[in-house]
């Protein structure tokens, strides 16, 4: 049946016919954003009466959705990639394109604007609801709907967590003329923006804050094309003042800053409570080094939108610049965090068949992709709960490890237990309010004082407390997980078992040589009737000197840890009550600093014993993607390149080198990793030049050394022709659109 297939493009044939289309139909009501991307579904058939007709389906970004005739056109352009298997003497048997049907999200109007394509025959558009029921196609939908797939396309780029099989990315503008009918829409529909939802972490979406502004800003920004942007919301600023904080925005990345500050200065009297236009402000502030201008713009804009996770953000950040750390921890205790909701996405329906052609000849340079040995991991190292976090607890944990990055992990939990309430404070606290007479104060969680009623019972005082014990508890308790209820899910997407207690955490197990050494020290230790169960205490062959984030004198051995804690002075009103999904995230990075620990010491042990230090690649990238997090980016760079040594079929590890040698400056290593991510983009059908990764880091490049010499150093690298030409596209983009750096 390879004969039915597509030449190069890839396709997923089904089961029952047409059931791509129901289970879109079905789970329209559950797209709560943008959409997926567009469904296309073909039927194909013999023309033969005892022949069976197939239906396949693909999904794809990028096509021009302004009417029925450009969604027709490609699906007309599909009938001639049919394979043709038939030989010199015998006709065989020819399969052919008879019916298809494209379906695109319009997120403004919330239908799914439908094209039928019968050959030969004529056109169908309709839209069709939630409830599954069909309407007209309007021109104002069709307006809609154009711009939902452009900014699908933009965003959806070069996402890498949102993955499709069979899922097919074109370049959504390839010419001025498109660039400017999408500015034209976007300007028609820019006060509806807010319809089509914003990143998870904004609680509301608002006219300056949501997808269609993420994509302008994604798209002119990456070429440093802001003028454009600038244009469009000149225009749109008579109409809606906010606007003035992406004009602002534009301004700075064109090095207007004069102009920009003059804007700001303007707009702050009309809206003098838009926190975006403070956040511009800050940003600006810190960018001259002024952090203590910037702090009290940060904490209008906390007062601004309390409810909204980026201004308490921004307050941390600047909190950190000034070395204000327990500041910082107090204002990220207080960030409101919320349930994360991933891009919208098809329902996954199990295909009959699977065609996934190869597509070039520039992916004959990538591995192959099969499973190998390294592929495998220790557990330590899959079990690791930070690469699971998303969302405002991504953006969240972030902050924690900028934290610790400045100051270590010691000071960290001396600044935490100065501001939080430790668990065998608030037990000693309970213990003397629990021996009190009748008439002694009591002390809520919120520091407010009451003296109990007369005839209270002891039991309903004790019912009363139950909330601030589970609350401190928490601080203390890492086997608890987060809870599911309220959306704090700091382990929502990640292995609970890395939360468990100080026996049952999982041990990184690096070599087998260092799993003897081990061994045979914790043998010694056992004779010698020591205990591995320091704060600070040595672990292995060099040292786990990462304490556990915990008070734990209830498991001490000796009085000392008490004493200690009883002799320091004491009051619920200087202290708070750390939120338990910040607990939570102390235990992630203590997960994170006792492997990144270990694996630095495992480093060091076997470069002092000169001998070879190896890992699966799978490792080696688990490990980079650590020193990132840890924001040790040499380190990082280093396990990254090691990885590459390794035959593994894996994106990620040249991704993270691109734009780490972009960011140097480094033309000659760039290009090289540069036609390793083209290849696996390619691979994967990603047949678009802009917006990419690519395309941003030689724009980024282009204009320090101009686009004749990375072209150049394209030429000098002796690629095939076929590679070359899919290079050089990224700088023909430049040159259509008048990138910076394209005329030197």
């Amino acid at each position: 049946m390879a004969d039915a297939s597509f030449k190069d493009v890839p396709e997923l044939f089904e089961v029952d016919l047409t059931e791509s289309l129901t289970s879109r139909t079905e789970s329209l009501s559950t797209f709560r954003e943008l959409g997926p991307p567009d469904l296309v579904h073909v039927l194909k058939s013999t023309g033969r009466s005892g022949q069976r007709d197939l239906g396949s389906y693909h999904y794809v970004s990028g096509v021009d959705a302004s009417s029925s005739a450009s969604l027709a056109a490609y699906i007309n352009s599909l009938t001639y990639n049919i394979e043709d298997d038939s030989g010199w003497f015998s006709k065989g048997t020819s399969w052919k394109v008879k019916s298809g049907c494209y379906c695109c999200f319009n997120a403004f109007s919330r239908v799914d604007v439908r094209v039928d394509v019968k050959i030969p025959g004529g056109v169908q558009a309709y839209a069709v609801d939630l409830r599954g029921e069909r309407h007209e196609a309007t021109p104002d939908i069709w307006q809609e709907t154009f711009l939902s797939a452009i900014l699908r396309a933009i965003l959806y780029s070069d996402d890498p967590t949102y993955w499709l099989e069979a899922y097919r990315k074109l370049d959504p503008i390839t010419t001025p003329e498109g660039e400017l009918r999408f500015l034209q829409a976007a300007e028609a529909l820019f006060l509806k923006g807010w319809q089509v939802g914003s990143d998870p972490e904004i609680q509301v979406a608002t006219v300056v804050s949501n997808h269609l502004t993420a994509a302008i800003m994604k798209y002119f920004g990456d070429s440093g094309r802001y003028q454009y942007a600038a244009n469009l919301f000149e225009k749109i600023l008579a109409r809606e003042p906010e606007v003035a904080s992406l004009l602002a925005k534009s301004y700075l990345g064109m090095n207007e800053e004069v102009k920009a500050v003059q804007i700001m200065a303007t707009a702050i009297k009309q809206t003098p409570q838009s926190y975006t236009l403070l956040h511009v402000q800050c940003d600006f502030l810190r960018a001259k080094g002024k952090y203590d201008w910037a702090l009290k713009l940060a904490r209008q804009a906390v007062n601004c939108a309390p409810s909204e996770f980026v201004t308490w953000e921004k307050l941390t950040d600047i909190y950190i610049d000034l070395g204000q750390y327990e500041n910082a921890l107090l204002t990220l205790n207080s960030c409101p965090m919320f349930t994360y909701n991933g891009r919208d996405a098809h329902r996954n329906l199990t295909p009959a068949r699977v065609h996934l052609p190869p597509k070039g000849a520039i992916v004959d340079i990538l591995p192959e992709r099969v499973k190998t040995e390294d592929d495998e991991a220790d557990p330590a190292l899959l079990r690791l709960p930070a690469p699971g976090l998303r969302g405002t607890w991504a953006r969240a944990y972030s902050l924690l490890t900028r934290l610790v990055s400045q100051i270590g992990w010691d000071e960290l939990l001396k600044t935490r237990s100065s501001v939080f309430v430790m668990e065998e404070e608030y037990r000693m606290q309970k213990a003397h309010t629990d021996t009190r007479p009748a008439g002694d104060k009591v002390i809520h969680e919120d520091g407010s004082v009451s003296s109990p009623l007369r005839g209270d019972s002891l039991q309903g005082h004790k019912a009363e407390r139950a909330d601030d014990d589970a609350s401190t508890r928490g601080v203390a308790s890492p086997t608890q997980s987060a809870p599911d209820e309220d959306g704090h899910a700091a382990a929502n997407d990640t292995d609970s078992e890395t939360l468990a207690n100080a026996d049952g955490l999982p041990t990184i197990r690096i070599s087998t040589e260092s799993a003897r050494e081990k061994a045979a020290q914790e043998k010694e230790q056992a004779a010698n009737g020591h205990e591995d169960a320091k704060e600070n205490g040595v672990k292995g062959i060099a040292g786990d000197a990462i304490g556990k984030p915990i008070q734990a004198a209830e498991n001490s051995q000796d009085g000392e840890g008490v004493q200690a804690a009883s002799q320091e002075p004491f009051s619920f009103s200087n202290k708070r009550l750390c939120e338990r999904w910040l607990d939570n995230l102390f235990m992630v990075l203590y997960e994170d600093l006792r492997v990144w620990t270990i694996f630095r010491a495992e480093v060091a042990h076997f470069k002092t014993q000169h001998v070879a230090y190896r890992k699966t690649g799978l490792e080696w990238e688990i490990l980079g993607d650590l020193g990132l997090r840890l924001h040790h980016k040499e380190e990082a760079k280093e396990a990254y390149q090691r990885c590459l040594d390794t035959p593994r079929y894996s994106y990620k590890p040249w991704s993270k080198l691109l734009d780490t040698y972009a960011e140097e400056g480094d033309i000659q290593r760039t290009l090289q990793v540069a036609v390793r991510v083209a290849a696996y983009q390619w691979g994967e059908y990603a047949e678009m030049t802009y917006p990419t990764q690519i395309a941003r880091c030689f724009f980024k490049l282009g204009q320090i050394h101009g686009h004749a010499k990375i072209s150049y150093s394209l030429l000098s690298m002796g690629l095939p022709d076929p590679v070359l030409k899919i290079m050089e596209s990224y700088l023909h983009y430049g040159t259509t659109f008048k990138v910076e750096g394209y005329d030197f």
